[in-house]
């Protein structure tokens, strides 16, 4: 009996060692602020650990723990709306090192894109954060979401429609954040 909680307890670290990094981007993303993406991590990551035998035998644990996340957020949110809307500063977060091809980690001044995310609504910050910097596919956002596919492309189609229309955004991510 001990031995087997423990391989589980070990199971659990070294999943949240291996997928740390993405859960606080996407949380950061999400939020918009460290504190309460560490925060939105750690309530997460509680909900799971004491689930973890059902989360670890699932075919996609990380989608499933994304899921949890997702949904913790959106509790949080409908406590605080103005808090949650009111745009945030991103110093102090460990930025990621930009992958080659990301177009949006690649520009000078993430904090446009960082406050342009956070003016957005719930469910369209959700699906642009999921669909295009997280990268996954519409169906894998739209379980994460908990919504149909068809949603998924509104909101996300709404989200990138209003971040287009923000002034020096556009430029700034298609000349890599030079003026």
């Amino acid at each position: 009996m001990g031995d087997r909680k423990q391989a589980r307890d070990e199971e659990f670290q070294h999943f949240v060692v291996g997928r740390w990094p993405r859960l606080m981007r996407t949380a950061f993303l999400l939020t918009g602020e460290q504190h309460a993406a560490e925060d939105l991590v750690q309530t997460t990551l509680e909900q799971v650990f004491v689930a973890w035998r059902r989360v670890g035998s699932a075919d996609d644990p990380e989608a499933y723990v994304r899921r949890v996340m997702i949904n913790a957020h959106s509790r949080r949110h409908r406590r605080r709306l103005k808090e949650f809307l009111a745009p945030k500063d991103d110093s102090g977060f460990t930025r990621e090192l930009p992958d080659s091809g990301d177009r949006m980690a690649q520009a000078d001044d993430r904090g446009a894109l960082l406050k342009a995310l956070a003016e957005l609504p719930p469910r369209q910050r959700e699906a642009v954060v999921l669909r295009y910097w997280e990268d996954l596919s519409e169906t894998q956002v739209a379980d994460a979401m908990g919504c149909s596919v068809g949603s998924v492309k509104s909101n996300a189609a709404k989200g990138i429609a209003k971040l287009r229309a923000i002034p020096g955004l556009a430029e700034l991510v298609t000349n890599g954040g030079r003026k």
